[in-house]
């Protein structure tokens, strides 16, 4: 009888085990191609973003570069002209600011920064607030963290993935 009971929740926890490892495996680990002229959004939160993003466009001079988030003052933006948004306080406020953004200077493309472990979540709310533009992920790595603490991260990540594709965009 506890065979029977427990058959189903080993079911569903090895599907679940299985789609964490596949939302992982489908997060890109290096930027998509950006070109001199792109509009690259950099999402804050967490303390890689910004530094990756600053280094990143070092190489190109000449893109327009917004900074997303509550979590966007405080920075060193080594005299780059930029452009911050820091009343949104969720990836789904944030995709929202993206999308006026977006919309205002009617962009088709933009590149977006955030964490390895949050750009299918990201990507996923940009993109369905902007169908026809062509977002390019550019994650930054996790580097230098326990590998509990990343496990933990791609977790609560893999989990605000599932309530976003079920509609529960604040999460």
């Amino acid at each position: 009888m506890n065979a029977r009971i427990l058959t189903p929740s080993f079911i569903l926890f090895g599907c679940f085990i299985l789609g964490g490892m596949i939302f992982k495996a489908a997060a890109p680990v290096r930027c998509g191609e950006i070109s001199p002229t792109d509009n690259i959004f950099v999402l804050t939160g967490d303390v890689r973003r910004i530094p990756f993003a600053m280094k990143k466009t070092q190489e190109f001079p000449d893109a327009n570069l917004y900074i997303i988030g509550a979590g966007s003052s405080g920075y060193a933006l080594n005299a780059r002209p930029v452009t911050i948004e820091s009343k949104s306080k969720s990836t789904y406020q944030n995709a929202l600011a993206i999308k006026d953004i977006a919309t205002k200077n009617k962009l088709k493309r933009l590149v977006v920064i955030t964490t390895e472990d949050h750009i299918n979540r990201a990507k996923y709310l940009i993109k369905h607030e902007l169908p026809d533009v062509n977002v390019i992920a550019c994650p930054a790595i996790l580097t230098g963290m326990p590998v509990g603490k990343r496990l933990e991260r791609w977790t609560t990540e893999y989990i605000k993935y599932i309530v976003t594709l079920l509609g529960i965009k604040e999460s």
